[in-house]
Protein backbone atom coordinates (compact mmCIF):
# COMPACT_ATOMS: atom_id res chain seq x y z
CA UNK A 1 0.00 0.00 0.00
CA UNK A 2 0.98 3.60 -0.12
CA UNK A 3 1.00 6.56 2.41
CA UNK A 4 -1.05 9.76 1.67
CA UNK A 5 1.66 12.83 0.72
CA UNK A 6 0.59 14.44 4.51
CA UNK A 7 1.51 11.82 6.64
CA UNK A 8 5.80 11.41 7.13
CA UNK A 9 6.90 7.86 7.59
CA UNK A 10 10.01 7.24 9.60
CA UNK A 11 13.31 5.15 9.30
CA UNK A 12 14.87 5.04 12.62
CA UNK A 13 18.36 3.80 12.34
CA UNK A 14 20.74 3.14 14.40
CA UNK A 15 23.41 3.11 11.48
CA UNK A 16 26.20 5.27 12.16
CA UNK A 17 27.69 5.60 8.40
CA UNK A 18 25.94 8.56 6.08
CA UNK A 19 26.19 5.95 2.96
CA UNK A 20 24.64 2.97 4.46
CA UNK A 21 21.79 5.04 5.42
CA UNK A 22 21.38 6.54 2.47
CA UNK A 23 21.36 3.11 1.09
CA UNK A 24 19.16 1.94 3.37
CA UNK A 25 16.55 4.91 3.13
CA UNK A 26 16.77 4.45 -0.95
CA UNK A 27 15.49 0.43 0.05
CA UNK A 28 12.66 1.93 2.60
CA UNK A 29 11.54 5.09 0.73
CA UNK A 30 10.47 6.90 3.81
CA UNK A 31 10.14 10.82 3.64
CA UNK A 32 11.69 10.91 6.94
CA UNK A 33 14.63 9.38 8.65
CA UNK A 34 15.41 9.48 12.45
CA UNK A 35 19.17 8.83 13.31
CA UNK A 36 19.08 7.27 17.06
CA UNK A 37 23.51 7.37 17.02
CA UNK A 38 26.25 9.82 16.31
CA UNK A 39 26.97 9.39 12.36
CA UNK A 40 30.59 8.43 12.70
CA UNK A 41 31.39 7.99 9.03
CA UNK A 42 30.01 11.05 6.82
CA UNK A 43 27.98 14.25 7.94
CA UNK A 44 24.23 14.97 7.79
CA UNK A 45 24.53 17.34 4.48
CA UNK A 46 25.85 14.45 2.81
CA UNK A 47 22.64 12.35 3.52
CA UNK A 48 20.62 15.70 2.55
CA UNK A 49 22.18 16.24 -0.63
CA UNK A 50 21.93 12.48 -1.48
CA UNK A 51 18.10 12.36 -0.60
CA UNK A 52 16.71 15.97 -1.35
CA UNK A 53 13.39 16.30 0.30
CA UNK A 54 13.94 13.36 3.08
CA UNK A 55 14.00 15.32 6.25
CA UNK A 56 16.87 14.55 9.18
CA UNK A 57 15.07 13.98 12.62
CA UNK A 58 18.64 13.26 14.96
CA UNK A 59 18.29 12.20 18.46
CA UNK A 60 19.96 13.33 21.06
CA UNK A 61 20.48 11.14 24.48
CA UNK A 62 20.05 14.43 27.38
CA UNK A 63 22.74 13.23 29.96
CA UNK A 64 24.58 16.42 30.87
CA UNK A 65 25.69 19.72 29.30
CA UNK A 66 27.46 18.18 26.90
CA UNK A 67 24.17 16.91 25.16
CA UNK A 68 23.51 20.22 25.10
CA UNK A 69 26.52 21.62 22.65
CA UNK A 70 26.03 18.11 20.80
CA UNK A 71 22.48 19.44 19.92
CA UNK A 72 23.05 23.12 19.37
CA UNK A 73 25.95 22.20 16.60
CA UNK A 74 23.86 19.08 14.92
CA UNK A 75 21.01 21.42 14.82
CA UNK A 76 22.48 22.96 11.62
CA UNK A 77 22.18 20.60 9.40
CA UNK A 78 18.73 18.28 10.28
CA UNK A 79 15.48 19.37 10.42
CA UNK A 80 14.22 18.08 14.35
CA UNK A 81 15.57 17.54 17.24
CA UNK A 82 14.59 14.82 19.05
CA UNK A 83 15.09 14.35 22.98
CA UNK A 84 15.66 11.31 24.51
CA UNK A 85 16.33 9.12 27.28
CA UNK A 86 19.45 6.84 27.25
CA UNK A 87 23.52 6.93 27.27
CA UNK A 88 24.68 5.54 23.87
CA UNK A 89 28.63 5.83 25.34
CA UNK A 90 27.86 2.81 27.57
CA UNK A 91 29.65 -0.62 26.51
CA UNK A 92 25.74 -1.92 25.56
CA UNK A 93 24.27 1.33 24.10
CA UNK A 94 20.94 2.56 25.17
CA UNK A 95 19.41 4.57 22.30
CA UNK A 96 16.01 5.25 23.53
CA UNK A 97 12.87 2.61 24.91
CA UNK A 98 13.98 3.24 28.54
CA UNK A 99 10.59 4.41 29.73
CA UNK A 100 13.21 6.58 31.68
CA UNK A 101 12.34 10.72 32.07
CA UNK A 102 15.83 12.77 31.89
CA UNK A 103 16.46 16.03 33.14
CA UNK A 104 13.71 18.22 31.37
CA UNK A 105 16.10 21.47 32.44
CA UNK A 106 18.35 20.63 29.84
CA UNK A 107 15.87 19.76 27.35
CA UNK A 108 14.45 23.25 27.52
CA UNK A 109 18.01 24.50 27.69
CA UNK A 110 18.50 23.12 23.95
CA UNK A 111 14.84 24.14 22.79
CA UNK A 112 15.77 27.55 23.69
CA UNK A 113 19.06 27.42 22.14
CA UNK A 114 18.31 25.69 18.63
CA UNK A 115 16.45 27.52 15.69
CA UNK A 116 14.13 24.03 14.52
CA UNK A 117 11.46 21.84 15.93
CA UNK A 118 12.33 20.11 19.53
CA UNK A 119 10.49 16.71 20.09
CA UNK A 120 10.40 15.25 23.51
CA UNK A 121 10.64 11.77 24.31
CA UNK A 122 11.92 9.41 27.33
CA UNK A 123 9.56 8.21 30.14
CA UNK A 124 6.21 9.98 29.15
CA UNK A 125 2.94 8.96 30.54
CA UNK A 126 -0.15 10.26 31.54
CA UNK A 127 1.11 11.38 34.94
CA UNK A 128 4.03 13.50 34.11
CA UNK A 129 3.20 14.82 29.91
CA UNK A 130 1.66 17.83 31.06
CA UNK A 131 4.69 19.14 33.50
CA UNK A 132 6.87 18.04 30.70
CA UNK A 133 5.38 20.08 28.36
CA UNK A 134 5.04 22.88 30.85
CA UNK A 135 8.84 22.52 31.28
CA UNK A 136 10.04 22.06 27.87
CA UNK A 137 7.71 23.69 25.61
CA UNK A 138 8.28 21.18 22.93
CA UNK A 139 7.02 20.96 18.88
CA UNK A 140 5.79 17.38 19.99
CA UNK A 141 6.24 14.88 22.26
CA UNK A 142 6.45 11.08 21.62
CA UNK A 143 5.12 8.27 23.79
CA UNK A 144 5.51 4.91 23.92
CA UNK A 145 5.55 2.39 26.81
CA UNK A 146 4.13 5.04 28.59
CA UNK A 147 0.54 4.26 27.31
CA UNK A 148 1.19 0.48 26.82
CA UNK A 149 0.74 -2.62 29.53
CA UNK A 150 2.56 -5.96 29.12
CA UNK A 151 4.01 -4.09 25.48
CA UNK A 152 -0.23 -3.71 24.55
CA UNK A 153 -1.36 -0.30 23.64
CA UNK A 154 -3.77 0.65 26.60
CA UNK A 155 -6.78 2.59 25.99
CA UNK A 156 -7.26 3.99 29.12
CA UNK A 157 -3.86 4.95 29.48
CA UNK A 158 -3.97 6.63 25.92
CA UNK A 159 -7.30 8.78 26.71
CA UNK A 160 -5.32 10.07 29.77
CA UNK A 161 -2.49 10.74 28.30
CA UNK A 162 -4.36 13.02 26.19
CA UNK A 163 -6.58 14.16 28.47
CA UNK A 164 -3.13 15.64 30.33
CA UNK A 165 -1.95 16.83 27.36
CA UNK A 166 -5.63 19.21 26.82
CA UNK A 167 -4.57 20.86 30.31
CA UNK A 168 -1.22 22.11 29.90
CA UNK A 169 -1.50 26.02 29.11
CA UNK A 170 -1.64 27.43 26.00
CA UNK A 171 0.72 30.58 25.40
Amino acid sequence: GTVPPPTATFLLTSKEDAGEIIDQQKRLGTNTIQVVDKLKTGIHKQIKDALPGVKIVQVIHVIDENSVAEAIKVSENVDAILLDSGNPNLEIKELGGTGRIHNWELSREIREKINIPVFLAGGLNYTNVREAIETVSPFAVDVCSGVRTNGNLYKEKLKLFFEEINKTSKD
